[in-house]
């Protein structure tokens, strides 16, 4: 891919990017704002968990967000430009030492706590 197709994709990206997307970090509690549709109605439903990887760039940008429900453990992939995400909002920052935190995959109970950092 030259240059001049590079500008020209990067351009085109620019318009679908969501200008209030906050600084987040791997390891931080989120919670985002899904938008659902039922039928005719729409609603929004919150979804709340620890971001454990995040991939891409750009308007491809993925994160995968884990929480524990019912003490199974959920992992959700939201991209993060999609129309169907209305908020994001960070809950909590944590401290961790690692680029995925896939290990927590592993743990349960107490154990997968992550230290809270200090800002």
């Amino acid at each position: 891919m030259t240059i001049n197709n590079q500008k020209l994709l990067l351009k085109l990206e620019s318009n679908f990017l969501k200008p209030n997307i906050p600084n987040f970090f791997i390891g931080d509690t989120v919670k985002l704002g899904l938008k659902i549709q039922e039928g005719e109605k729409t609603r929004i439903q919150n979804y709340e968990g620890v971001i454990i990887s995040k991939k891409n760039v750009g308007l491809n940008k993925i994160i995968t967000v884990r929480r524990i429900f019912q003490g199974v453990g959920i992992e959700r992939c939201f991209l993060i430009h999609s129309p169907k995400i209305q908020s994001i909002e960070i809950i909590r920052s944590s401290k961790v030492r690692r680029a995925k935190l896939y290990y927590l995959r592993n743990l349960y109970g107490k154990a997968t706590r992550l230290k809270q950092s200090v800002n």
